[in-house]
């Protein structure tokens, strides 16, 4: 089972922890506003109040020996720099830092940050995506140019067989899974049908998913 620190425990860093305890992992979740603590205490394995940038703390804590450590300080830049240095002394096998912006993130990199996350503008290009087309219900950009969305499958769709759609063969696009209702069906096989009201996860480049919205 794999061990995470969650330090920052914010919307987003307690958004983090929750997730991965209800996936059953280990979480040590640090803060240094006792309230905050408090409210995580119930959910995560550990729960603790302290600096993050006081390497000290961090070493009595084990930090050193989590699989991950996710740095997820609010507004203040200088603790989260700090606190992504000193995880990176101490020889946190992978660091995952929220960065406010691209210079924020650009330093997180230099100093250890193995993947540097920017959740806000994330959320932002995700909602830009969804009004833009009444298709799209959601949109995970995975690379530059390569993203998953969600897709409501349109009339042309009806009835008809993945094989028969040839998504992959007109698009270069890959259906991950269907969504029936509360049903969610992985890696569907070319024969799986796709009925009225399906949503498809969809996989590929952003011009042929652009082709695909606008087809």
């Amino acid at each position: 089972m794999k061990q995470f620190a969650v330090i920052g425990l914010g919307r987003f860093g307690s958004s983090v922890a929750r997730t991965l305890a209800r996936a059953g992992a280990e979480v040590l979740a640090i803060d240094s506003e006792e309230e905050r603590v408090q409210e995580m205490a119930a959910v995560v394995t550990h729960a603790v109040q302290a600096d993050a940038t006081d390497e000290e703390a961090l070493k009595a804590l084990g930090v050193r020996n989590v699989d991950v450590a996710v740095v997820s300080i609010g507004q203040d830049m200088e603790a989260s720099i700090m606190a992504t240095l000193i995880l990176k002394e101490l020889g946190v096998k992978s660091i995952v830092a929220k960065a406010l912006n691209d210079l924020h993130g650009k330093v997180l990199a230099k100093v250890g940050a193995d993947r540097v996350v920017y959740p806000e503008r994330d959320m932002g290009m995700r909602v830009a995506h969804s009004l833009l087309s009444g298709n799209f219900l959601d949109y995970i950009e995975l690379a530059p140019n390569y993203s998953i969305v969600e897709l409501v499958a349109g009339p042309e769709f009806h009835h008809k067989t993945l094989r028969e759609l040839g998504l992959r063969a007109r698009y270069g696009i890959n259906i991950m899974a269907i969504k029936r209702g509360e049903e969610i069906k992985v890696s569907p096989g070319a024969e799986d049908i796709i009925m009225e009201g399906d949503v498809l996860v969809a996989m590929g480049e952003d011009r042929q998913l652009e082709k695909l919205q606008n087809r």
